[in-house]
Order: C-alpha cells, then sequence, then structure tokens
C-alpha cells in the first residue's frame, strides 16, 4: 500500500468533492504554492492512487431507469472460457461493474438498462452467452438510497 500523508489525504478529498478544482483553488485551499501541489498531484495520478476524472451522471436522467444486481453461476473455469467471459463483461456498456465473489455464486454485477423490455433484452443477448453460465439471478433495485464512489480516505502512513 502506497503512504498517504495528511497533506495528500486532504487533496484526495477535495478532488472527490470537485474533480474540476483547479490546481490554483486547490493549492489555496491546501496552504500551498502552486507548484508543489501539481507535483504531488502528479505523484498521486503516476502512482496509480489516482486512476483518472470523469463526471457523474444521473442514469435516470439520461434514460436508464433499472438498475439490477446480477449473481452468476459458472460451471467452466479454464482459461479459455474466462478469457471470452471478462472480455465480454468489459465491453458491456450496460455492466457497471463485475466482482468475482465468494459463496453460492461466482459473480456479482451491477447492470443498467433503459427499462425491463431492454433489461430482458440485455440478459438474452449477453448474459445468456457469457461462457458456462449456470445460473442468472437478477435483483432489481426498487429505490436507490445511496449512490457514491467516494472512498473513506484514511492515513496509511502510521
Amino acid at each position: 500500500m502506497t503512504k498517504i500523508d495528511a497533506v495528500s489525504m486532504q487533496m484526495l478529498t477535495l478532488l472527490q468533492d470537485d474533480g474540476r478544482m483547479t490546481n490554483a483553488k486547490l493549492a489555496e485551499t491546501l496552504s500551498m504554492s502552486e507548484t508543489p501541489c501539481w507535483r504531488r498531484l502528479k505523484r498521486l495520478e503516476e502512482s496509480g492512487i489516482i486512476e483518472g476524472y470523469q463526471a457523474r451522471l444521473n442514469r435516470r436522467k439520461i434514460g436508464l431507469g433499472v438498475m439490477a444486481f446480477v449473481q452468476l453461476r459458472c460451471s467452466e473455469h479454464d482459461a479459455t472460457a474466462t478469457a471470452t467471459f471478462q472480455r465480454i463483461i468489459e465491453t458491456s456498456p450496460n455492466i457497471l461493474s463485475c466482482h468475482n465473489t465468494t459463496g453460492a455464486d461466482d459473480f456479482l454485477l451491477i447492470a443498467v438498462a433503459r427499462d425491463l423490455d431492454d433489461y430482458s433484452s440485455f440478459v438474452e443477448t449477453t448474459l445468456r452467452r457469457l461462457p458456462g453460465v449456470t445460473s442468472i439471478r437478477s435483483n432489481l433495485s426498487l429505490r436507490e438510497m445511496k449512490s457514491s464512489s467516494r472512498l473513506p480516505i484514511v492515513r496509511s502512513d502510521g
């Protein structure tokens, strides 16, 4: 794990609040001059702690009214099936995340669709074609109570 000092923790917290914050504003908020602030930010990016920046969209306002939590069970785990499975998962725009999990099921996916008809089509054309899938269970979100990609920033330098 990369050590994160107090200033970097503040920087990460500020950038999670506003990823578009200018270097000048970031430096001012952190009581730093701009050049050291910029260098610190670049180190966080180069080390992979900051993976990128993106706008957070309201899925409903762009027509994605259905969110599903999908549990998949697979019978094939060989290298070829796994590579094909991963390629399909990574290239499907409907799948927001995929986790290999413990328990009865092998994978947990979060998927979105315009409506139930669109979700049904996604299941038929994408999920049912995944190699080795023996079980697909979907739980549809009725109400989203919290949605965040913000991570808790905890000190790691001692």
